[in-house]
């Protein structure tokens, strides 16, 4: 049966009273809100019982850095969600950190340069041997790879089947760009964007070489404990390297805390985790990465319509419809859950959630 945490007060229509002391997980305790209609928020819950919504397993909002609501339709607080591809976004927070730290010198850092026993038996184009990070990061590297098109010889679906992920990530041949394709320097922001996790896999490795230390690690350390994070799952491939590209597992309150930093500049309860200047960076426009959507260092930028303006929304987003979404300008942050991965209806129907029972919940 679904749960909800202070039940009986939401038994009763009511949201939780607020408290002063922090949860042990770092979050302030769930709160009244007058900013926020949990009534529209609580409809959600009717949706999913009439089947109007599918396959969620939970939601989360947080407004002024507490929790005004929290449900869980499988599973607990304490459940690990798979978030896919979300996990993108937080390899990115950790090459900021790298980068903070002075282990990478930048954006800028060279890619091929941290990997010298591959250049060292491999021919590799000058092209590629000039790629800088960032290029990872916005998904418009000049590799062949695009996880859209099944027939692109960096398809993630090829990576998978092969025993060295990072060979064949770095082996990757130069794009093509066919007459109907933007070339990067006839596309919005200079790039032409296409999404490969290969490049994210590649980015995770950079941070993982830089650091001295796998990846899980290094996101322990860094990252999750800073954030009172003390539980997830990080996939490695075969040959050992972290999987900075997708299936890293978390709470849905640990979730919502990296959220949180891009609401509060790289804070988290005072404390500065990923430097402010780098997360304006990640959460600035890079690439076009849809009609709709611009991407920044793999956190994308969504748009919906509230009160008759366009407002954009930064996200993490991951196969079947898995998004934390941070909306600073209004101190709020989302969680939306799901199992529907390959489903085509996911993506939809999870904006479509956030759009109105959450946004729609805003007063």
């Amino acid at each position: 049966m679904p749960r909800s945490l202070c039940l009986p007060a939401l038994l009763l229509g009511l949201a939780c009273l607020p408290a002063q002391a922090a949860t042990p997980d770092g979050w302030p305790a769930t709160a009244a809100d007058p900013a926020i209609d949990l009534a529209k928020l609580r409809s959600v819950e009717a949706k999913m019982a009439d089947g109007s919504l599918k396959q969620i397993t939970s939601v989360m909002v947080v407004h002024d850095g507490r929790p005004v609501y929290e449900h869980y339709f499988d599973g607990d607080a304490d459940t690990l969600r798979d978030v896919r591809s979300a996990t993108k976004s937080v390899t990115a927070l950790l090459a900021g950190i790298a980068i903070d730290r002075g282990l990478l010198t930048g954006v800028d850092d060279r890619v091929y340069d941290r990997f010298p026993e591959f250049t060292a038996t491999h021919a590799v184009d000058p092209r590629l041997r000039a790629m800088p990070l960032s290029d990872l990061l916005t998904m418009s590297t000049l590799w062949e790879c695009d996880d859209q098109n099944q027939f692109s010889s960096g398809n993630e679906e090829r990576m998978y089947v092969t025993e060295r992920w990072l060979d064949f990530a770095l082996a990757m041949p130069v794009k093509g760009f066919a007459p109907w394709m933007s070339k990067p320097q006839d596309s919005p922001f200079g790039r032409a964007f296409a999404y490969c996790t290969a490049a994210s896999f590649v980015a995770g490795a950079m941070v993982e070489r830089a650091a001295g230390q796998p990846l899980p690690t290094f996101a322990e350390q860094a990252l999750e404990r800073p954030l009172d994070i003390t539980r997830s799952h990080w996939n490695v491939s075969p040959e050992g390297i972290g999987m900075g590209g997708g299936g890293t597992r978390y709470r849905t309150r640990d979730l919502a805390k990296f959220g949180q930093l891009v609401v509060d500049g790289g804070r988290w309860r005072g404390r500065q985790v990923v430097s402010a200047g780098y997360i304006r960076a990640m959460t600035t426009p890079q690439a076009q990465a849809d009609e709709d959507a611009e991407y920044g260092y793999q956190w994308w930028r969504l748009h919906f319509q509230v009160g008759g303006r366009d407002v954009a929304v930064w996200a993490m987003s991951g196969n079947g419809g898995n998004y934390v979404f941070a909306w600073p300008e209004r101190h709020l942050v989302a969680v939306i859950t799901t199992n529907a991965y390959n489903r085509g209806f996911a993506h939809p129907q999870s904006r479509q959630l956030f759009a109105d029972y959450i946004l729609g919940a805003l007063r």
